[in-house]
């Protein structure tokens, strides 16, 4: 029995209600995995030491900065054109931000594509790595893109809580 077949027997097994794309899902993590391990590959190449524990400051700067690369790369209408080919706008969704649906034709990796490029939950792991190995290869140019990012991140939370500041101000008292 081919791969293709066995992926198909046990989608159908697993979720016989649903088209969910495992053989998507195996392509994106055998993509993860050969990205993973062409950044470990790359260190050791390079001689770059490994730190034993990253420092407080880094983890801080780069979750905040995966926070919003995720949410930016996801769910931002100026990057949309980078998600058109595997999703469909839906409607906007606040704060400069849209929403998508996955689209449903095509193969299964279009489809699990689709699904990481519009859940910023699922693209933060692909991020994070990513920033991770910025560390270890390149840490000024990497906590130098964090810092923007996380400015970016503190900014818009400052902009929500500015807004929210007027709708309180500007609203009728309460009798």
């Amino acid at each position: 029995m081919s791969v293709t077949e066995r992926l198909t027997r046990l989608r159908k097994a697993y979720a016989p209600h649903e088209n969910r794309p495992l053989g998507g899902y195996v392509a994106a993590m055998g993509v993860y995995a050969g990205v993973a391990g062409g950044l470990a590959a790359l260190v050791r190449a390079t001689g770059r030491p490994v730190p034993e524990r990253p420092s407080a400051s880094d983890v801080v700067l780069i979750s905040i900065a995966t926070h919003k690369l995720s949410r930016l790369l996801t769910k931002d209408a100026i990057t949309s054109p980078l998600r058109a080919p595997f999703t469909e706008y839906e409607k906007p969704s606040g704060s400069g931000e849209v929403m998508e649906q996955v689209r449903d034709e095509g193969s299964s990796t279009r489809h699990a594509v689709g699904e990481l490029l519009s859940c910023p939950f699922c693209l933060a792991v692909w991020v994070a790595t990513g920033f991770t190995g910025g560390l270890v290869l390149a840490p000024r140019l990497t906590r130098l893109a964090a810092t923007a990012l996380t400015a970016v991140a503190a900014s818009d939370f400052l902009q929500m809580a500015y807004a929210t500041a007027q709708r309180v101000a500007s609203a009728p008292p309460k009798r």
